[in-house]
Protein backbone atom coordinates (compact mmCIF):
# COMPACT_ATOMS: atom_id res chain seq x y z
CA UNK A 1 0.00 0.00 0.00
CA UNK A 2 1.15 3.21 -1.00
CA UNK A 3 1.99 6.43 1.43
CA UNK A 4 -1.04 8.16 -0.05
CA UNK A 5 -3.48 4.77 -0.20
CA UNK A 6 -2.50 4.64 4.04
CA UNK A 7 -3.05 8.12 4.50
CA UNK A 8 -6.47 7.96 2.98
CA UNK A 9 -7.14 4.42 5.21
CA UNK A 10 -6.00 6.77 8.27
CA UNK A 11 -8.41 9.66 7.51
CA UNK A 12 -11.35 7.08 6.76
CA UNK A 13 -10.71 5.71 9.91
CA UNK A 14 -10.37 8.92 12.42
CA UNK A 15 -12.97 10.74 10.41
CA UNK A 16 -15.53 7.68 10.66
CA UNK A 17 -16.58 8.03 6.81
CA UNK A 18 -17.37 4.40 6.47
CA UNK A 19 -15.27 4.19 3.28
CA UNK A 20 -16.38 7.39 1.54
CA UNK A 21 -12.70 7.65 0.70
CA UNK A 22 -12.82 4.89 -1.71
CA UNK A 23 -12.37 7.69 -4.73
CA UNK A 24 -10.44 9.73 -2.87
CA UNK A 25 -7.06 10.79 -4.45
CA UNK A 26 -4.03 13.70 -4.38
CA UNK A 27 -6.71 16.37 -5.10
CA UNK A 28 -9.30 15.81 -3.06
CA UNK A 29 -9.58 18.62 -0.90
CA UNK A 30 -9.98 18.00 3.08
CA UNK A 31 -10.11 20.85 5.50
CA UNK A 32 -12.72 23.31 3.92
CA UNK A 33 -14.42 20.41 1.66
CA UNK A 34 -15.28 17.62 3.88
CA UNK A 35 -17.62 18.50 6.83
CA UNK A 36 -16.33 15.87 9.02
CA UNK A 37 -12.95 17.87 8.71
CA UNK A 38 -12.83 19.90 11.60
CA UNK A 39 -10.36 21.69 14.36
CA UNK A 40 -10.94 18.63 16.36
CA UNK A 41 -10.45 16.10 13.17
CA UNK A 42 -7.24 17.64 12.59
CA UNK A 43 -5.63 16.99 16.00
CA UNK A 44 -7.14 13.42 16.06
CA UNK A 45 -5.52 12.67 12.41
CA UNK A 46 -2.56 14.02 13.39
CA UNK A 47 -2.33 12.23 16.21
CA UNK A 48 -3.63 8.66 14.35
CA UNK A 49 -0.61 9.89 11.80
CA UNK A 50 2.50 10.26 14.63
CA UNK A 51 1.23 6.89 15.78
CA UNK A 52 1.33 5.11 12.33
CA UNK A 53 4.26 6.40 11.08
CA UNK A 54 6.38 7.47 14.11
CA UNK A 55 6.98 10.73 13.39
CA UNK A 56 6.28 14.19 14.60
CA UNK A 57 4.90 17.45 13.84
CA UNK A 58 5.75 20.47 15.08
CA UNK A 59 3.04 23.36 16.14
CA UNK A 60 4.40 25.84 13.34
CA UNK A 61 3.60 22.57 10.70
CA UNK A 62 0.04 22.53 11.50
CA UNK A 63 -1.13 24.93 8.74
CA UNK A 64 -4.38 25.07 6.23
CA UNK A 65 -1.84 24.43 3.52
CA UNK A 66 -1.06 20.88 4.53
CA UNK A 67 -4.68 19.90 5.16
CA UNK A 68 -5.75 21.42 2.14
CA UNK A 69 -5.42 18.29 -0.02
CA UNK A 70 -4.71 14.34 0.19
CA UNK A 71 -1.32 15.35 -1.84
CA UNK A 72 -0.53 18.03 0.40
CA UNK A 73 -0.92 15.85 3.62
CA UNK A 74 0.85 13.10 2.07
CA UNK A 75 3.97 15.58 1.12
CA UNK A 76 4.50 16.49 4.08
CA UNK A 77 4.74 12.91 5.77
CA UNK A 78 6.96 12.01 2.85
CA UNK A 79 9.06 15.03 3.60
CA UNK A 80 9.17 14.03 7.40
CA UNK A 81 9.61 9.97 6.66
CA UNK A 82 12.44 10.34 4.50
Amino acid sequence: MSLQQETIQIIDDVLMLEGQVEHFNEDTGLLGSIPEFDSVAVVSLVTALEEEFGCAFDDDELNADVFATVGSLTKVLEQKLN
